[in-house]
């Protein structure tokens, strides 16, 4: 006599354990917003005790695998991205997984991007029935304008909208994208937020000798801007930042720390610029640290984790009202905000906070403080229940527990 198939609910929530299998394009020590959260949201849910199948494109020839218990990689063929020369685009995969996801099938795939790759894993799970959970992390389509392919933007985000539609949630890290991404016609769309490591990025790491070798005095004010130095960053902002707050006669430095297409014409049509290039770990710590006020001029981000990494090391953010600012910077407590799109409002919230070194000084106390509360635990934690709802009602409509369930 057959046993009854198992249901999730059926199972005790703290001995339930998960089969996750993670399809993402990228991943850590690739540097990226993308990489950075799919590897802490890996290593989190490993931590809950749930086995995690890794699935990328192999980032150099004769990259080995990693085995370990509870963690098993699957590396695919891939092609650099162009003007990402560091970054792989995964080829198509169906074939291999349908069959890898026969043999051992997980109990949800999550595909983190909507490359061939995501495309391909997507139409592998449809085909073995699978709980999908997609991700929503990069506005692609917002990019075409600055790439001198803005004809192509609706046909990008058609793209996206048919992408995340085959899945059973599409997840994204503010309400506010969330109700973008619905108005748009994206179906069943979900929020889990984005942590920071506060123990990594803290103002304990200031380093007054590095400020020094930057040639930046203890007086100097030290505007900071971390990220991909790509058209998209908006970062001539930045530096009509620095000029308006040297006009206001204040000792004013400005540091892009990262590395990206526009580094090389940026540094030669702004060689008072300091220029760091990629940091990271602890040295990406100390150099947010380092500086005083922290800038974040982008209008392309779907959250934008350098925000709360300044927040953590003590700098108050100046801001755009949207993504990450929006949810965490308070105008007057911790950073100021400006409506999206308005240069001139952002540019003199940086001359306000930089006139008045009481105001940056109480922002820089509170700048910490406002992010204590987002640990990547938590986040791990709200992924899953995202997670196991999904798998309850697959299963409520595969007919293995009832609709009540759900």
């Amino acid at each position: 006599m057959n046993s009854p198939p198992i249901s999730l609910q059926n199972i005790d929530p703290a001995l339930r354990e998960l089969r996750i299998a993670v399809v993402t394009e990228t991943y850590p020590p690739e540097v990226n917003g993308v990489a950075m959260t799919t590897g802490r949201l890996v290593e989190g849910l490993q931590k809950l005790g749930h086995r995690i199948q890794l699935i990328r494109p192999r980032q150099h020839p004769g990259e080995a695998p990693v085995r370990l218990d509870g963690f098993e990689e699957i590396l695919s063929r891939g092609i650099p991205i162009p003007r990402y020369s560091h970054l792989r685009l995964g080829l198509p995969a169906r074939s291999a997984l349908i069959k890898l996801w026969s043999l051992r099938r997980p109990d949800v795939v999550q595909v983190v991007t909507e490359g061939p790759l995501g495309w391909s894993a997507l139409a592998a799970a449809r085909k073995l029935r699978l709980p999908i959970v997609t991700e929503f992390h990069t506005n692609f389509h917002a990019y075409s304008s600055y790439y001198g392919v803005g004809w192509l933007k609706q046909s990008v985000a058609a793209y996206l909208r048919r992408f995340h539609n085959k899945g059973d949630r599409c997840l994204v890290p503010t309400e506010e994208l969330a109700g973008e991404l619905r108005a748009a016609g994206v179906h069943a769309v979900g929020v889990v937020a984005r942590g920071v490591d506060t123990e990594l990025f803290t103002p304990a790491r200031r380093n007054e000798m590095l400020r020094a070798a930057w040639g930046v005095s203890p007086e100097t004010l030290l505007l900071a801007v971390v990220g991909r130095l790509a058209p998209e960053k908006n970062l001539e902002l930045a530096v009509a930042t620095l000029e308006a707050v040297q006009a206001a006669g204040i000792d004013c430095r400005l540091m892009l720390v990262g590395d990206g297409p526009s580094r090389e014409s940026l540094s030669v049509a702004h060689p008072q610029v300091i220029f760091p290039g990629m940091r990271l770990g602890e040295d990406l710590a100390r150099h947010y640290a380092s500086a005083d006020l922290f800038l974040f001029p982008s209008l392309t981000e779907t959250f934008g984790n350098v925000t709360t990494e300044a927040l953590a090391s003590g700098l108050p953010v100046i801001g755009f009202d949207y993504a990450a600012a929006a949810l965490r910077v308070r105008t007057g407590l911790n950073g100021w905000l400006a409506e999206k799109g308005d240069a001139k409002s952002f540019v003199s919230a940086a001359v306000k906070v930089a006139s008045d070194p009481a105001l940056r000084l109480e922002m820089a106390a509170a700048a910490r403080e406002s992010v204590l509360d987002a640990d990547w635990e938590r986040i791990a934690r709200c992924l899953v229940e995202v997670m196991e709802d999904v798998v309850l009602r697959h299963e409520a409509r595969a007919g293995l527990v009832g609709a009540g369930a759900i």
